[in-house]
């Protein structure tokens, strides 16, 4: 029903997230000019988006060095014609800065290319 490509790199993205291997999933399924967009600007970038895998492994690098992650759950994925698809995240996680803990859920929406690989992410917070 959709595109081959499209579905593989979307199942394959989720069971990585949820099994710890988001670094894998980096080298094997992003464009190596992917632009990831975030809602907002994280602390200490100037921009909501960056561009390529290196700067797309530093935010996840940033993250994980900020935040305790009790625990992480990545639900679907949610198919959207031939090059979209987006997946929800649950997270239980304390701000090492602040000790505060929060649960926290957001969606992920990635674009594909023909070949496979992603060439966009864009996450979506809740207010």
């Amino acid at each position: 029903m959709f595109n081959e490509n499209l579905s593989q790199t979307a199942q394959q993205l989720v069971k990585n997230c949820n099994t710890g291997k988001e670094a894998q999933g980096l080298k094997q399924l992003y464009a190596d000019n992917c632009i990831s967009a975030e809602a907002v600007a994280m602390p200490g970038m100037e921009n909501r988006e960056i561009q390529g895998v290196q700067a797309i492994q530093g935010k996840h690098d940033w993250w994980n060095s900020a935040h305790e992650v009790h625990s992480q759950n990545a639900n679907g994925p949610f198919m959207h014609g031939d090059d979209k698809f987006s997946v929800v995240f649950d997270m239980d996680i304390t701000n090492k800065e602040t000790g505060d803990r929060q649960k926290m859920q957001e969606v992920g929406m990635y674009t594909v290319d023909t070949q496979g690989k992603i060439v966009r992410e864009e996450f979506f917070y809740s207010s």
